[in-house]
Parts: structure tokens; C-alpha cells; sequence
């Protein structure tokens, strides 16, 4: 019960790691808030599922690239649970294609949610923070792909690199807040972002290759990492990237 009475906030939470880690802190003692977009059905049973825990959980839809959302997610929580004491910005988009013909569209929606979005939320869930006067953690999503490269992903692997680097920056600035700021960087998980992609069984097989545990990432591989940088088991931890990857980026041979 490492998060026990915790008051833990989830953006893109429906489905995916974002959903794996709500109901990982909710296993762990927290009363949870989630943001979702449109998958209705998925945020329902989110909120089932932390509901069948014992703990408290309600869902609040919105889109994370519109600056106004971030004020209400937090000031719904609030609203419901009294503080926020964690927040979790998981939501991003990866809608794979080549770089020399990217539609304009295709890149500004990815910027807004992916990048933008995490820096609106962070800020929102900091002042709050600051406002209850207790310090808070904050973790971001960010992808092993802020430190490589990908063909069809030239417009995300920018996002993810920001988001890291938000997480570094809001360290530094929150640091005197008692608010600590760090970052998980999950390799292959198996998620609706590349579903499509992962579909081709030998790009999938190629990809487990890659990595010395012998399989892709599932979602729940993310929830523990992500509960322990929310815990007081991380109170000295700030600034910090956690490589969730089953060991790909150092597999160079």
C-alpha cells in the first residue's frame, strides 16, 4: 500500500499504460482521477475496476490539447477528492507516417496532445500543488524514443524528447515546492498506438529479437515503475529517467 489515501490523477487513462497505471495505484491505496478523450467504455471500466479495489475513482473527459482542459481535470478532482498529491500525464498519439510527405495536420495534432498537452497539465497539477503546500510527484510518459530514432515516427519522437525534458526543467523549478518531477521511458509496449504496426508478425518478431528479456512490454510493466516514482520510496528521486524497456536501448550487438 504504497500510495495509501493518495489522491492520483491520470491523463489518457482509458485504455493502455495510462489505464494499467490508474489501477496500479489503486491497488497500492490511492483514490484515483482519470482524463480520457473518447473511449467511454474504457474509462467505465477503469473506474469499475478501481471501484472493485475498494478505492474511489472518477472520470472526467476532455482533450488534452485544448489548454482549458487542464484547469478542469485538476479542479474536478479537487472538487471530488480535497488534492491532488500525484499527477500522471500519460495521453499522447502516434499516427505513424513518413516524414517527406507529412500532412501539416498530422504534426500540429501530434504537438498539441503529445507535447503541449503534458505542459499544460504539468502546470496546472503544479500550481495546484503548490497551493496545498505539501509537495507532490509528478511523472511523465515519455518513450525510449526521446533517446532514438524512428522512421515513421519523426513528429512523436520530438514530443517524447520535450516531455523528458519538461519533467527535467519542472525538477529544477518545483524542486523548493517539495514537488518531485520524473520520467518513465517505456520501450515496445503492446498498446492501440501500434497495434496496426505490430500486426505485421515479422516486425514483431524482429522487435522481440531485439530485447534481452524475449518479449514486448505490456501495459502493466509500466504500472509498478510508475508507482514507485510516486511513492515515498522515490522521495530522494527528481529529474530522473526510468528506461522501461526489457533492456532494448543497451542491445546495440
Amino acid at each position: 500500500m504504497l500510495l495509501k489515501d493518495k489522491v492520483v490523477l491520470v491523463t489518457g487513462a482509458s485504455q493502455g499504460i495510462g489505464k494499467a497505471a490508474a489501477i496500479g495505484c489503486a491497488r497500492h491505496g490511492a483514490d484515483v482521477v482519470i482524463n480520457y478523450h473518447g473511449d467511454d467504455a474504457g474509462a467505465a471500466d477503469a473506474v469499475a475496476q478501481i471501484e472493485a479495489l475498494g478505492r474511489r475513482a472518477i472520470a472526467v473527459k476532455g482533450d488534452v490539447a485544448e489548454a482549458s482542459t487542464a484547469g478542469v481535470f485538476v479542479r474536478a478532482a479537487v472538487e471530488a477528492f480535497g488534492v491532488v498529491d500525484v499527477f500522471v500525464n500519460n495521453a499522447g498519439i502516434c499516427p505513424f507516417h513518413a516524414f517527406l510527405d507529412m500532412p501539416p495536420e498530422i504534426l500540429e495534432r501530434t504537438l498539441r496532445v503529445n507535447l503541449h498537452g503534458a505542459y499544460y497539465m504539468v502546470q496546472a497539477a503544479a500550481n495546484q500543488m503548490v497551493r496545498q503546500g505539501h509537495g507532490g510527484s509528478i511523472i511523465a510518459v515519455s518513450s525510449i524514443s526521446a533517446l532514438v530514432g524512428g522512421e515513421m515516427q519523426t513528429h512523436y519522437t520530438p514530443t517524447k524528447a520535450g516531455v523528458h525534458s519538461l519533467m527535467q526543467s519542472t525538477a529544477i523549478a518545483l524542486g523548493k515546492h517539495g514537488i518531485r518531477c520524473n520520467s518513465v521511458l517505456p520501450g515496445t509496449i503492446e498498446t492501440a498506438i501500434n497495434r496496426e504496426d505490430l500486426a505485421d508478425q515479422n516486425k514483431r518478431d524482429y522487435m522481440a529479437g531485439r530485447i534481452p528479456l524475449g518479449r514486448l512490454g505490456e501495459p502493466d510493466d509500466l504500472a509498478g515503475p510508475i508507482v514507485f516514482l510516486a511513492s515515498d520510496l522515490a522521495r530522494y528521486v527528481t529529474g530522473a529517467a526510468l528506461l522501461v524497456d526489457g533492456g532494448a536501448f543497451v542491445n546495440l550487438q
